[in-house]
């Protein structure tokens, strides 16, 4: 009887050996015959983050170069004016804009896109809100009130062409994060429009 029972605990404990084998291979990332793995498991759940549709897509590739532009608007500030007000808006232009960049650079690699540039990445499609390279180089030109005032105007109506884009993404996009992404610029811009139009001293 000691035997037998002997024989029963050493069989047990070959069987919760062979169990807990099982386990670290699956903690190790391995298929086994014991079931599937955790690597398994990443490979699947990895799509579903970087879902996406093509007005994600396009949402990412015309956001990137319009952020770029602003923020070189927001450059040109500090040396062509000293309105400090206006000084500021840049720097929270820039803070703001720029982080988005490297987040939708992020977000197109994750969907199996190539990062954009600040000059190419939109896919060929109209911008609204772009400025034209001469009204780029008049901006440049100017200094002092004029150069505030052609700044304020050209950006409010940037941002504005931005806001279009990010509603456009709220109603056809698929992907979270771009989504998200969309909410925060509409907010952000819409506050800083009503910012820059009682600079301009426009109701």
């Amino acid at each position: 009887m000691f035997i037998t029972r002997t024989r029963s605990a050493l069989v047990l404990a070959a069987a919760a050996a062979v169990s807990l084998a099982g386990c670290g291979d699956a903690d190790t990332g391995h298929t086994t015959e014991h079931g599937t793995s955790t690597t398994t498991a990443a490979v699947t759940t990895a799509p579903a983050r970087a879902a996406h549709n093509e007005a994600d897509v396009m949402f990412l590739q015309m956001m990137y170069p319009h952020h770029a532009q602003a923020v070189e608007m927001a450059r040109l500030v500090p040396t062509h004016t000293d309105n400090q007000q206006l000084r500021a808006l840049a720097t929270q232009v820039e803070q703001a804009q720029a982080p988005e960049m490297q987040q939708i650079t992020t977000l197109l690699q994750s969907f199996g896109k190539p990062a954009p540039t600040p000059s190419e990445g939109h896919g060929g499609h109209e911008m609204p809100g772009m400025m034209s390279a001469e009204q780029m180089a008049a901006l440049d030109a100017a200094s002092g009130p004029d150069f505030d005032r052609q700044w304020l105007t050209m950006m409010i109506e940037h941002h504005a062409g931005a806001i279009a884009m990010a509603q456009t993404e709220l109603a056809e996009g698929e992907n979270a994060d771009a989504k998200a992404l969309a909410q925060r610029i509409i907010a952000a811009q819409q506050a800083e429009i009503a910012q820059m139009r009682a600079m301009l001293g426009q109701s």
